[in-house]
């Protein structure tokens, strides 16, 4: 039987960063995870001379100001070497107009804005004043949703009267403002904007919450950004991992959770996990669960028979999107002159595709080389359901039509790619651990966002969630401030109030 102030299950950014925060206040804190490796979604895999990011491959809030470097500050840690992508991303929507790239600076960008979509100013300077409403209350740490008196007062003391303005938004989505500006037959525009916000929200215009989506479309441009990070994603965790390292924590690599119950005896959490060989036993007085929600229904199966209404709620989320993922790499030379490390097209056999290129000495490929990310979104039930011969199959098939689109894309000759393979989510699936390899948490409609959302207090007193499902959403940036809001209230039980980064 092993015994900390508090237990973190999943070591991807969100637990990194939790368990950092916690132990930095002097908490005991013990973080397990299931794979031999941190960073969940955001690490790496090794094949042959290359290194490949997982998932993400793109991080905001490195800024002054951002939610990584006030964590980072905070941790007395440095922040990992990083560049502004600029541009962010190039989108070509293939119907015969110029592709639009991304700007950082934000004057480019306007000017970008009213070249590629005519009379549109209005919708993005709405979309601006929301965000920067959004920004200012972000940074005031709130708590969402709100279940009890506490959280409410976070949630006070984090408006500003700008907020009371944007708030009659709450429950309007991105094309919603569209038809208020008078755009609502702009085909262009929101197939540009159906295409951006895929990546982010996992829903199209039409069901992204306006309030959401309204941030997700400018954080690409200055004061914030987006950053490549040198080296890889796993910088990120690294440097978390150094925190983690400073001030004691326990981490443990795979080891794969069995069960979670609460011990009335002992009135504490109790986690029962396993090794290849051994079984172990963890106790806690807080626990926070990192994985998706969906998964407490193979790890919180008594508790929840006593609560069939919070039974009910997580039976009654939305399903996730599962991602195909294209791995490649080849010669610098190979591949024509590229302007942005991710560009977006629309594809006529996948609806379209995200690409990622890696950087000239960024440590992914061997100089001279670069890698090449390319992933879509699937249906995870169209996967689980093959036997294995027509799953291979169908990933050869995948494999051969991706390849095709990236070669017509990049001017790419098919003898000169050097690696490829793709993973599925089954391979997902067991790489992360997360139910049927769903990727990001759940569609930020207007049902599920902020207010409407699933809690990270839950009605099993000292058990949290935290991670891509809770509010603020999806991102390495999003879990760190859900993993913030979660130390926030897991200190206020303690009596340490007011914690802000």
């Amino acid at each position: 039987m092993r015994k900390s102030e508090i237990v973190v299950v999943g070591a991807g950014i969100a637990g990194l960063t939790s368990a950092a925060i916690l132990s930095k206040k002097g908490l005991s804190v013990t973080l397990i995870e299931s794979h031999t490796q941190s960073g969940g979604c955001a690490g790496t895999f090794k094949r042959k001379n290359y290194i490949f990011d997982v998932g993400a491959t793109q991080v905001a809030g490195l800024e002054k100001g951002g939610i990584h470097s006030r964590v980072f500050n905070f941790l007395d840690i440095p922040i990992p070497e990083a560049t502004i992508l600029d541009p962010a991303c190039i989108v070509d929507l293939k119907d015969g107009s110029q592709p639009i790239p991304i700007w950082y600076e934000k004057n480019k960008w306007i000017a970008e804005q009213e070249m590629q979509f005519p009379g549109s100013r209005r919708f993005w300077k709405l979309c601006n004043l929301i965000h920067q409403s959004n920004w200012i209350f972000a940074n005031n740490n709130p708590v969402l949703p709100i279940s009890n008196f506490w959280d409410f007062s976070q949630l006070f003391k984090a408006i500003v009267p700008s907020n009371l303005l944007t708030g009659i938004f709450l429950k309007a989505t991105i094309f919603d403002l569209l038809r208020i500006c008078g755009l609502s037959k702009n085909e262009r525009l929101i197939k540009f904007l159906n295409l951006q916000l895929k990546l982010y929200s996992q829903e199209d215009v039409y069901n992204t919450a306006a309030l959401y989506g309204s941030t997700v479309l400018q954080m690409c441009q200055q004061p914030h950004g987006l950053w490549h990070l040198k080296k890889s994603m796993q910088s990120l965790s690294e440097a978390l991992e150094s925190s983690l390292s400073k001030t004691g924590v326990n981490v443990i690599f795979g080891q794969k959770v069995n069960s979670i119950n609460f011990d009335d005896l002992n009135m504490c959490w109790e986690v029962s996990a396993n090794s290849k060989q051994n079984s172990f036993i963890y106790q806690a007085k807080d626990l926070i669960y990192t994985a998706p929600p969906q998964s407490l229904h193979r790890h919180l199966k008594e508790p929840l028979k006593r609560n069939q209404s919070y039974k009910n709620r997580l039976n009654n989320l939305p399903d996730p999107s599962g991602a195909l993922v294209f791995y490649s790499a080849l010669k610098k030379e190979h591949i024509k002159k590229i302007s942005s490390n991710h560009y977006q097209f629309v594809s006529p056999e996948f609806g379209s595709l995200f690409v990622s290129i890696s950087d000239d000495g960024d440590g992914r490929a061997p100089k001279g080389e670069v890698t090449l990310i390319a992933s879509i979104f699937t249906k995870t039930k169209d996967w689980f359901e093959l036997d294995k011969q027509n799953y291979d199959r169908k990933k050869k098939d995948i494999i051969k039509k991706i390849s095709l689109e990236l070669e017509s894309q990049f001017d790419i000759v098919p003898e000169n790619w050097l690696h490829r393979e793709l993973a599925t989510p089954l391979g997902f699936e067991k790489w992360t651990n997360r139910p049927n390899g769903i990727v990001g948490g759940l569609g930020q409609n207007p049902d599920i966002f902020g207010l409407f959302g699933l809690s990270s207090r839950t009605p099993f007193e000292g058990l949290w969630l935290c991670g891509d499902s809770i509010y603020p959403g999806e991102g390495t940036a999003g879990v760190s401030q859900s993993a913030l809001m979660v130390s926030k209230q897991i200190l206020a039980s303690r009596g340490i109030e007011n914690f802000n980064l």
